[in-house]
């Protein structure tokens, strides 16, 4: 006779403890099955009970706590069980969307690096079918690099840049695509054979920090992205904040002049439309007289060597960009704000004038501002956060179906 199925709220409660103790053995490493009840609150029967489930689901495996440490006295006695992801048992793809290329990162249940490629795009700028349709060449060829087959894949997580509800898959704006309010989510899973995820990518640069970079233990913490736009991934009380419609954290496209320079978004007077790399060339191409740079390296190198002009489309990004990191600290105070993402040098942006000109413009207490870093990084950073997000979409599915499994 089979056993009665749980009742939805019983289901509800499962799936909730078994990822819990999914993410718990994800954080660890390793870890004992005790330890696992320490930290969740969960009573060491209900964390046997489960992680049996999950060792005949084969999603983790036992290994003995002396694996591994050879060099070492061994201890008397029975070897300690400890419990980790099974690797092997999900593979998973992050991807980037940038201006010239996809960058794609293939890794396993444990995060482990199988691959990794670069796809160069078109066009910066497309139809959502047809960017697509560039996914899904950039995503084959990366599992036949690695000798696998798409449907091998357990999920594909997808970083674009704009304004994204990431639990619908539904895109309201992106520099990326040529259209407006994309279902792109749907589009992708038509083409593609694998679960897709998407989300902003500066929230996935975010999720990067929290789990690789400099966001490692702060609960609270912001990261503002700076490349071709301005984004910015929030972490409050150790979770990332994206709105109710997806569109929270579009630090980019705060105004910062009323009527002023034009966005890419369609706006005016947005703080990217003075910081962005577009809109630093945008600005110096205007205001040249002789050879117009082609890159924003060339403005920098202008002013480098002296070019009043070039430096003086510098000095206006550092102050509005002053303008808006002061007026974070002033909404958010967080414990740290990040400066991530550049894949140029942006120290017009970090020099000291700029942080005198935050520090005079945050409200006054008697405690030290938030720490701001700045951790310089390319495509696979952002490919690794969209891997992360990735990991942990495929893990709550891994719980439910789990949960939902025949009895």
């Amino acid at each position: 006779m089979n056993a009665p199925r749980p009742t939805p709220a019983a289901a509800d409660q499962r799936e909730v403890s078994r990822l819990r103790i999914l993410e718990e053995i994800r954080a660890a490493n390793r870890i004992a099955r005790i330890d696992i009840a320490s930290a969740t609150g969960l009573s060491p029967a209900t964390v046997t009970a489960i992680t049996a489930d999950m060792l005949d689901e084969g999603l983790i495996e036992e290994i003995s706590q002396d694996a591994g440490t050879a060099g070492t006295k061994a201890k008397r006695g029975r070897p300690r069980v400890l419990l980790k992801l099974r690797g092997e048992a999900h593979r998973i793809a992050g991807l980037k969307v940038s201006q010239k290329n996809i960058t794609v990162l293939l890794v396993d249940f444990n995060g482990t690096e199988i691959a990794l490629h670069k796809h160069d795009l078109r066009s910066a700028r497309m139809t959502g079918e047809e960017l697509a349709d560039e996914i899904k060449t950039a995503i084959a060829d990366t599992c036949a690099q690695a000798d696998l087959e798409n449907p091998s894949l357990s999920g594909i997580a997808i970083g674009l840049p704009g304004q994204i509800d990431a639990p619908k898959g539904f895109v309201h704006w992106s520099s990326s695509l040529t259209e407006r309010n994309v279902e792109f989510g749907e589009i992708l899973s038509r083409k593609l054979s694998s679960p897709v995820f998407i989300d902003n990518d500066a929230n996935l640069v975010a999720i990067a920090e929290q789990l690789f970079g400099d966001g490692q233990g702060y609960r609270d913490f912001l990261v503002v992205t700076i490349e071709h736009g301005v984004g910015m991934g929030i972490v409050l009380d150790g979770k990332l904040y994206r709105g109710a419609r997806g569109c929270g954290a579009e630090f980019g496209h705060t105004k910062v002049q009323n009527g002023g320079a034009l966005c890419q978004c369609g706006q005016r007077g947005c703080l990217e439309a003075y910081v962005g790399d577009y809109a630093l060339l945008r600005e110096a191409n205007i205001q040249t007289l002789g050879d117009r740079p082609r890159s924003v390296a060339d403005v920098l190198a202008a002013a480098r060597e002296g070019d009043r002009l070039a430096q003086s489309v510098l000095d206006r990004a550092g102050q509005m960009f002053a303008m808006g990191l002061s007026n974070l600290i002033n909404i958010f105070d967080p414990q740290l704000i990040v400066l991530s993402g550049a894949q140029i040098a942006f120290d017009h942006l970090y020099e000291e004038r700029v942080l005198d000109s935050v520090k005079r413009s945050v409200v006054e207490v008697d405690a030290p501002l938030p720490e701001i870093k700045v951790h310089h990084w390319g495509d696979l950073m952002w490919a690794k956060g969209a891997a992360a997000y990735g990991i942990e979409q495929v893990s709550a599915r891994a719980a439910r179906e789990v949960v939902n499994a025949p009895v």
